[in-house]
């Protein structure tokens, strides 16, 4: 078969490429997590996202330049690589892998969180076992199915999120629930409050990076992918602007009887039992189908660090005979996944965000490294673009990772470690290349170098 039939055709127009982030991120995931927005920034949730997007976008412009230096399917991992040091690419890679590794187990936390919320008489572990089951029985036996339902994924949640709002936007207009000023700030909040939560919101936006690994299927490529990250940012914090301080009118303060599934209180006071039922039933339908593609994602994603030599070959990087799937890492984030069991959602985020925070980071020294790379070979960038705010992101993005729990930080700095101990294990105390995870997802299935599962979230 020619090179060229192993070409994807590069027919995504800018708006293809903003909805597939979108539909990536999941826009409803504001409404599941208001209650710990709230709840953490002291009732100033709206605030929060707003630090949030600013935070998310400095890193997304660093995303864009990068995106047109390394064209193709882009992600911290290849960025670090090239800019900054192998060494420091493999441990870009293996944090992201503690973000790949712990995706799910929220995602299964929400849903259950949610189940229970409805059916109050069956505790929660019941439902998070039920539904880990679910997703890893259907990636088990392929991802047909789940790709058709996550299909009309992004119609059902856009269309529920739209009668969301308007519903609260009648019940506001029938109560008054205090001064609107106090969404954004109130007597009881504070800076310290409002970027504890923003740290916790950033999480929310976790999926426009995605966006980079579409380099090849865009009309004019890179171009495409630069504007199509920031778009994407910028849409995603619209949205969540919106309905957080839409959230926060109808329920004023950060005081919760369940933080955790305040979302279904709010759905029964705006709409009633039924409506609430039905919305929350559809909205956790949709959910599950998003976790079928976040556990697929990561077991994917080890399968190939498996087969490049980076995890152990003859564990992670063999398929299933029968079923052609990667079952080692399906079995093990489905196992990571009952940890949830003993988490609450906020800690369970946290732990998310650390290899995020730390990716995000990396991107943004990664454009300082390509400005100095540049500047030696005589070509000038622009100092604002390529210094300024690639600093911005960066400091923003460390003081983000700063503002998470005790809990979250001390298992990524052991994460860390433990990826420093293994390369250090791997090129046999640093006399060896560092190995290579081959993240071209153009490669043709079935070849050595077939990378078509390795996508980054």
């Amino acid at each position: 078969m020619s090179d060229q039939n192993l070409r994807l055709k590069g027919e995504l127009s800018l708006s293809s490429v903003v909805l597939f982030g979108l539909a990536y991120i999941s826009p409803g995931i504001v409404v599941t997590t208001f209650g710990v927005i709230a709840a953490t920034s002291d009732g100033t949730a709206p605030t929060a996202y707003a630090i949030a997007t600013v935070a998310i976008l400095l890193t997304a412009l660093s995303y864009a330049k990068m995106a047109r230096v390394v064209p193709g399917a882009g992600s911290v991992y290849s960025y670090a690589r090239k800019m900054l040091d192998s060494r420091i690419g493999f441990l870009a890679g293996w944090a992201m892998l503690l973000d790949y590794f712990f995706i799910p187990m929220v995602g299964w936390l929400i849903q259950a969180t949610y189940f229970q919320a409805q059916f109050p008489a069956v505790p929660r572990w019941v439902w998070l076992i039920l539904i880990i089951a679910l997703t890893t029985g259907v990636n088990a036996f392929g991802m047909k199915l789940a790709d058709r339902v996550n299909k009309v994924l992004m119609a059902v949640t856009v269309g529920s999120l739209i009668l969301f709002t308007a519903l609260c936007l009648v019940y506001l207009g029938h109560d008054n629930t205090g001064p609107v000023t106090d969404a954004v700030w109130n007597s009881h909040t504070s800076i310290g409050a409002i970027t504890a939560a923003a740290a916790i919101a950033a999480y929310s936006f976790l999926g426009f990076d995605a966006i980079s690994t579409l380099g090849e299927e865009t009309k004019d490529g890179a171009g495409t992918i630069g504007r199509g990250i920031i778009a994407c940012v910028i849409a995603t914090g619209g949205i969540f602007l919106v309905l957080s301080f839409v959230l926060q009118l109808v329920h004023p303060g950060g005081q919760f009887a369940n933080e955790d599934a305040a979302a279904w209180s709010i759905k029964v006071l705006i709409g009633g039992q039924t409506y609430a039922n039905i919305v929350n039933f559809i909205s956790v339908a949709g959910g599950v189908a998003s976790c079928i593609a976040l556990q697929a994602s990561t077991a994917r994603l080890m399968y190939v660090m498996g087969r490049d030599g980076v995890l152990p070959r003859p564990v992670f990087g063999r398929l299933a005979p029968k079923l052609g799937t990667p079952i080692t890492g399906l079995l093990l984030t489905a196992a990571a996944g009952v940890i949830a069991m003993t988490l609450d959602l906020a800690t369970a985020t946290s732990f998310i965000n650390f290899g995020a925070f730390l990716g995000f980071a990396l991107v943004n020294v990664s454009v300082i490294a390509y400005l100095f790379r540049e500047r030696k070979a005589g070509r000038r960038h622009n100092l604002f673009n390529f210094l300024v705010l690639p600093l911005a992101g960066a400091a923003v993005s460390v003081y983000l990772l700063s503002q998470l729990g005790a809990t979250a930080l001390k298992i990524g700095v052991v994460w860390l470690v433990i990826g420093l101990i293994y390369l250090a294990f791997l090129t046999k105390g640093f006399r060896r290349p560092t190995p290579e995870m081959t993240l071209d997802e153009h490669a043709s299935p079935g070849s050595p170098d077939d990378t078509s599962l390795a996508r980054e979230r």
